[in-house]
């Protein structure tokens, strides 16, 4: 479980920019098809049930019942009581019946299992995120984790940076290094993978700023 002072500013913080964190999340959804990537390692069926931690506002949840179907079963779960309402107003104006938003900290599942598990830029915010990970990996035998990674070019590297540097408390990142906290988390969401899973698969996206992993239960 993260602490509470941690989730506390988490929620604060998400909670105030929700309308542009929207808006965001929607227009980039689809850059460097990292959400593809995802959906694609997650190997879906009709009838599935998905779980998605950090699912925010809701710019993933069209994919993923896509892959599942009507048939189907998408859970998403957010620490953020404001980003979960924009989700609910998504989940409602389409009608969706087989989509359930939960409002938990993700360091503490509050489902039991899945077929799959997704989570995008979450890992991020945890101090520990291969603990965090390994709960994750008790849930499903697929798990698909996209994480920040500074290992691009350049100029990748800057954009990366100065998106840390206005978002030190979520990132714990208040020193000059933010890049290498962001790596280190990164590198720890995959040690929880390969800690619990038979098999982990990455890939690297939108200039190498972007790590998609994905662990296999066989």
């Amino acid at each position: 479980m993260t602490a509470p002072e941690h989730r506390d500013r988490v929620r604060e913080s998400y909670g105030r920019w929700a309308r542009f964190y929207d808006w965001f999340a929607r227009a980039t959804a689809d850059v460097g098809g990292v959400r593809d990537a995802c959906v694609e390692a997650l190997d879906l069926n009709r009838g599935d049930t998905v779980v998605e931690f950090g699912c925010g506002p809701g710019p993933n949840l069209p994919a993923l019942r896509e892959a599942v179907g009507p048939s189907g079963h998408v859970v998403g779960v957010d620490l953020t009581g404001r980003m979960l309402d924009r989700a609910r107003a998504l989940v409602a104006r389409r009608g969706w019946q087989n989509v359930s938003l939960v409002q938990a900290d993700a360091a503490t599942p509050p489902v039991a299992d899945a077929d799959a598990v997704l989570s995008t830029f979450v890992t991020s915010l945890f101090p520990d995120p291969a603990a965090v990970v390994g709960e994750w990996c008790e849930l499903a035998d697929r798990v698909v984790v996209a994480s920040f990674a500074p290992r691009g070019n350049r100029t990748a590297n800057a954009a990366l940076w100065a998106f840390t540097r206005l978002s030190t408390s979520l990132f714990d990142a208040g020193g000059e290094n933010a890049l290498g906290q962001l790596d280190r988390r990164t590198a720890a969401a995959r040690r929880g993978l390969e800690a619990r899973m038979d098999r982990v698969e990455s890939g690297t996206f939108v200039f190498g700023t972007v790590v998609v992993s994905a662990g296999y239960r066989e």
